[in-house]
């Protein structure tokens, strides 16, 4: 199996990337700031995460939508959109199971295209028993 990477987008709060590497260091969890997408339009930054993996974003009101643009013509693992009110505790704490989301795909699917699901973090945590 693959190992997932993560690639924060230029609007997910730096926070949630720092939290989650301290306390899951072994986690591959790349900055926006680090893959250069300050100021990057959503389909750049969607190319540069479907590289290594899946991108992590705030970005609820376009990027479902340019997500499913890109999928028609790229291959990508997908997206992750955390609400902007999601508490960075929240965000740090559950990351140590990430890979535990794939138990909760089916409650927190908000559309699929092909292979590629979009998934809402809220519910994945709403209906995660990590703690």
């Amino acid at each position: 199996m693959t190992k997932l990477q993560f690639q924060a987008d230029a609007d997910l709060k730096h926070a949630i990337v720092t939290g989650i590497l301290r306390r899951q260091p072994t986690i591959d969890f790349q900055s926006a700031n680090a893959a250069g997408l300050e100021a990057k339009p959503d389909r750049e930054a969607l190319t540069i995460a479907a590289q290594d993996g899946i991108l992590v974003t705030h970005d609820r009101k376009t990027m479902p939508t340019e997500f499913g643009v890109f999928i028609t013509t790229q291959t990508s693992a997908g997206i992750l959109i955390l609400s902007q009110k999601l508490p960075i505790g929240d965000a740090t704490l559950k990351s140590r199971n990430l890979g535990a989301i794939a138990q909760i795909i089916p409650q927190c699917r908000i559309t699929t295209a092909g292979s590629v699901t979009i998934l809402d973090a809220q519910c994945i945590l709403k209906h995660s028993s990590l703690k």
